[in-house]
C-alpha cells in the first residue's frame, strides 16, 4: 500500500503543481485540475493516454468528461490521501495534456494541503 505524503514531500511537489493549475479539494487530501481541449478527439485522445499510464502505476483518477473539457480529481483511496503515485500521475497529465487550457474553479491553488480534513495535520 502506498503510503501518504509526509509534510516535507508535501511542501517540496505541491507548489509547483499549484502554479501549473492544480488545486486543493476542500475537506479532502486530494487535489483537482480542470483541462479545456480544442475538441471531444483531443479530450479523449488525453484521457486515452492518461488511462494507460494510470494502468501501468495501478493508480486510477476520479474523472469526468464533457464534450472537450476533463476534470480530474486525484487522491489515493487505499491511503486515504495523496501519495507519490497522485504526484506521479499529475505530472504525467500535465505533460499529456499539451496546450490545453486550464480551467480555474473556485479552489485556491495547491501549495501545501498540511492541514487536511478539518484540521488533522498530515503525516510526517
Amino acid at each position: 500500500m502506498a503510503e501518504r505524503l509526509t509534510s516535507e514531500a508535501r511542501n517540496e511537489a505541491l507548489p509547483a503543481l499549484g502554479e501549473s493549475g492544480w488545486g486543493a479539494i476542500p475537506d479532502r487530501d486530494a487535489i483537482r485540475k480542470i483541462w479545456k481541449f480544442r475538441s471531444f478527439s483531443e479530450a479523449w485522445a488525453f484521457m486515452s493516454r492518461a488511462a494507460l499510464a494510470a494502468e501501468k502505476l495501478n493508480h486510477h483518477p476520479e474523472w469526468t468528461n464533457v464534450y472537450n473539457t476533463v476534470d480530474v480529481t486525484l487522491t489515493t483511496h487505499d491511503a486515504q490521501g495523496l501519495t507519490e503515485l497522485d504526484l506521479k500521475l499529475a505530472r504525467l497529465m500535465d505533460r499529456y495534456a499539451g496546450e490545453a487550457e486550464v480551467q480555474r474553479d473556485h479552489s485556491e491553488p495547491v501549495t501545501c494541503l498540511c492541514e487536511v480534513n478539518a484540521g488533522k495535520r498530515a503525516p510526517g
